[in-house]
């Protein structure tokens, strides 16, 4: 079982920064592929970025240039550094990971793990 904890979540301005953490409990986190999601209201889920357990990065094109994922291994963490945010961010911020192993998967349904996820508001 792994747990997936959210955090650093909050209300910005249009044009400003944070960065989400995901804490995870397991022993073998170096090995998972984790992914951030979101999903704003009235739409449905979409993947935000993703990297494998080799530190390949992948994002969609909507924040490309302006959002960073990046793991620190020995915090068992990964991070969504996201620069230049826009109305349009807001959401709420999911981690994810998949345990069967550390590929760069797109699809939700690729993970089996889940976070509780964290509120992000960017105002205009």
């Amino acid at each position: 079982q792994v747990q997936l904890v959210e955090s650093g979540g909050g209300l910005v301005q249009a044009g400003g920064s944070l960065r989400l953490s995901c804490a995870a409990s397991g022993r073998t986190f170096s090995t998972y592929s984790m992914g951030w999601f979101r999903r704003a209201p009235g739409k449905e889920r979409e993947s935000v970025a993703r990297i494998t357990s080799a530190y390949s990065t992948y994002y969609e094109d909507s924040v490309k240039g302006r959002f960073t994922i990046s793991r620190d291994n020995t915090k068992n963490t990964v991070y969504l550094q996201m620069n230049s945010l826009k109305p349009e961010d807001t959401a709420v911020y999911y981690c994810a990971a998949r345990t069967y192993d550390g590929g760069a998967y797109y699809s939700a349904a690729a993970y089996n793990y889940w976070g509780q996820g964290t509120q992000v508001t960017v105002s205009s």
